[in-house]
């Protein structure tokens, strides 16, 4: 199930999975995991995510249409 849109974030902005680890300092592992939506960053860390996407954190959780999709 995708319940998060970090990848499409990421892929919107030209950001890759191994600079967005470097700036939460964390491993590529832990940041892929959330990008492939194997696991959910808690909530500090989908905060941090956001501000340093800078977007607003509702644009990284996945509505009940695409959660549907699934």
């Amino acid at each position: 199930m995708k319940l998060n849109r970090i990848k499409e974030v990421l892929d919107e902005k030209g950001i890759s999975q191994t600079w967005l680890a470097k700036k939460l300092d964390k491993s590529f592992n832990s940041v892929n995991s959330y990008v492939c939506n194997r696991t959910q960053p808690n909530l500090e860390t989908l905060l941090q995510i956001s501000q340093i996407l800078n977007v607003d954190l509702k644009d990284l959780i996945a509505d009940q249409e695409q959660i549907n999709k699934y």
